[in-house]
C-alpha cells in the first residue's frame, strides 16, 4: 500500500537512516505522497491502530494489549481499522516518522495520535480513553447506554 511511495525517498538514504532516526533530519525522508497516504489512513476511521499482526492474531504483546483494551469498549467495526505494519516495511518506518513516536503499536482517535501501548493502558485505567471515545462519538456515553 505505501511501499512505492516510500521506496524512492528511503532507498537513497538507507545508509544514514539509523543515525537520522534520532534526529529531526529524518523527517524530511518521508515523501509528501507517503505523508498524505498515512494522513488519509489515520483519518479514514474514527479509531485507527497501527500494530504488529491483526486483532485476531497480534504478533507482539504490546499490540495484543492495545487490542484487548479497545475490545473492552465494543467499538463497532465501521468505526475501527487496523494496519499490520509487518506486511509493509515502509509503513512500519513511515508511521514512526509521521507520528514522531518510535514504537508500535500506535493508536489514533479522530485523526489525532493518542500514543502507544503504555499511554493507551494509562488512559484506559484512568477513564480518559473511554471519555475520548465518547467525546468523538465512537461509543455511546455511559449515560446513553
Amino acid at each position: 500500500m505505501f511501499q512505492s511511495a516510500l521506496r524512492t525517498s528511503l532507498s537513497l538514504h538507507r545508509s544514514t537512516v539509523s543515525s537520522c532516526l534520532r534526529s529531526q533530519t529524518f523527517r524530511r525522508f518521508l515523501s509528501q505522497e507517503s505523508r498524505t497516504k498515512i494522513q488519509a489512513a489515520v483519518t479514514e476511521y474514527p479509531v485507527v491502530l497501527f500494530m504488529k499482526g491483526n486483532p485476531e492474531q497480534p504478533m507482539c504483546g504490546f499490540s495484543r494489549g492495545v487490542v484487548k483494551i479497545l475490545s473492552a469498549f465494543d467499538i463497532p467495526p465501521e468505526k475501527f481499522k487496523t494496519y499490520n505494519v509487518l506486511e509493509d516495511l515502509e509503513l512500519r518506518t513511515g508511521i514512526k516518522e509521521f507520528s514522531e513516536w518510535p514504537t508500535i503499536p500506535q493508536l489514533y482517535v479522530n485523526g489525532e495520535f493518542v500514543g502507544g501501548s503504555d499511554i493507551a493502558l494509562s488512559m484506559f485505567q484512568s477513564g480518559e480513553l473511554e471519555s475520548l471515545l465518547e467525546q468523538h462519538g465512537v461509543i455511546p456515553k455511559a449515560s446513553e447506554s
